[in-house]
Formats: C-alpha cells, sequence, structure tokens
C-alpha cells in the first residue's frame, strides 16, 4: 500500500484527488493539507510514501513546503500537481527535490501510475519537457563534481538512458532488456556519474540538454 499525501489549497480539488485515488487498488490517502504550512508541519510526523503538491498557494506556496522539507532531509518522493503547463513553476520544483509533475486532469490510471514511479525512485520527467525547462538547466545546482563534457556512455547506457526518460523503472528496464535488475542497477549509477548528477531526474534533463538522447 502507498501512502499519499495531499495538499492543496482548493477544497474541491482535494476531495476530488482523494475520491479518484479512493477508486485506485495499493492506493491510501493518509492525509492533506489545505495549506502550506500544514504540510511543512504534518508531512515529517505522517511520514507519507507519496505528496501530490500544488505549487500556486497563498502564504506558503508549494515551492516552499519542498525548500522547507528539503533543508531537514524531510521532503517524501514529490508530484507537483498542476492545473496547466507551468514551465518555469515545474522547473523550480524539480530543482527543489520535486520528482516531475502532472496535470490536475490527468486520467485516474495516469495518476496511480505516476504515484507508484515516484514511490519506486522513479521520476515523471518526458522527453516531451518544454524548450523553457531544458533552458534552466544549467541552473540546476549540481551536489558533487559536474564534468564539463560528460564521459562517454557506452552503447547499453544510452539504450537505459532513454528508458529511463520514457518514465520506466529499473525493472521495467531490465524486463523489455531481458537482464537482471540489479544489471540495471548498476548501469543507472554508472549514467548518473558519468553525467556529474545526483538523481535520475537531473540525469535525464542533463541528457536532453545535451542531446544525448
Amino acid at each position: 500500500m502507498i501512502n499519499v499525501y495531499l495538499v492543496d489549497d482548493q477544497n474541491l480539488v482535494r476531495q476530488g484527488v482523494r475520491a479518484l485515488l479512493e477508486l485506485a487498488e495499493g492506493v491510501n490517502v493518509i492525509g492533506e493539507a489545505d495549506g502550506g504550512q500544514k504540510a511543512i508541519d504534518d508531512i515529517p510526523n505522517v511520514q507519507p510514501d507519496v505528496v501530490l503538491l500544488d505549487m500556486r498557494m497563498p502564504k506558503v506556496s508549494g515551492l516552499d513546503v519542498l525548500n522547507e522539507l528539503k533543508k531537514t532531509d524531510q521532503l517524501p518522493p514529490t508530484i507537483i500537481l498542476t492545473t496547466f503547463d507551468d514551465d518555469e513553476m515545474v522547473l523550480a520544483g524539480v530543482k527543489s527535490g520535486a520528482m516531475g509533475y502532472l496535470l490536475k486532469d490527468v486520467p485516474l490510471e495516469d495518476l496511480v501510475d505516476g504515484i507508484k514511479k515516484v514511490a519506486a525512485g522513479e521520476t515523471l520527467i518526458r522527453p516531451q519537457v518544454t524548450k523553457r525547462i531544458l533552458s534552466g538547466i544549467e541552473d540546476l545546482k549540481i551536489d558533487f563534481m559536474s564534468f564539463d563534457i560528460p564521459e562517454a556512455l557506452t552503447t547499453r547506457e544510452t539504450e537505459i538512458l532513454r528508458l529511463m526518460a520514457g518514465g520506466h523503472s529499473n525493472k521495467e528496464i531490465a524486463n523489455s532488456l531481458f537482464v537482471a535488475e540489479g544489471t540495471v542497477k548498476n548501469h543507472v549509477s554508472n549514467i548518473l556519474s558519468k553525467i556529474g548528477v545526483r538523481d535520475r531526474t537531473r540525469a535525464v534533463l542533463k541528457a536532453l540538454e545535451l542531446g544525448l538522447i
């Protein structure tokens, strides 16, 4: 069971998302907040597996929530929920630790699939990332050494990177390539090291910027 926490200042939106998720197997809404400050206070105590986070809230925004929880190393895997394709807000959220984003009118199947992927450590960054997000890549803060020119990826690493960009989990990649999941994990680790980033989200974004995929 994946425990989900909802953060949105609009009651109807929260009620709607909760009602949808109650129809899904394997997902349980364990809490919700009508504002950013309540989310900051609650989430460390509730410890959800995934947070669904609205970014545009008065007083304490979704970005504030991400930054505050990340500051204390208490940020769970988080999906940004937005009513429109807000490139700048999505970029800011990803820079602050979000694992990706979904539109609020996404079908239930896609919402549940996204929750499961993020709970498993995957990302929701797709190759169809908008130009403004790509143009902001250079502002991403890298937490360890990044190479000006990444070390060349092998053919298999490039293949796996493309599948990562498609949002596929390690298990899905392993199944599609007929290799062990542990082998895929090793390749992913090598990819992160060669590109000079610390997580899969930044690996996909950096690869898109560099034209590696």
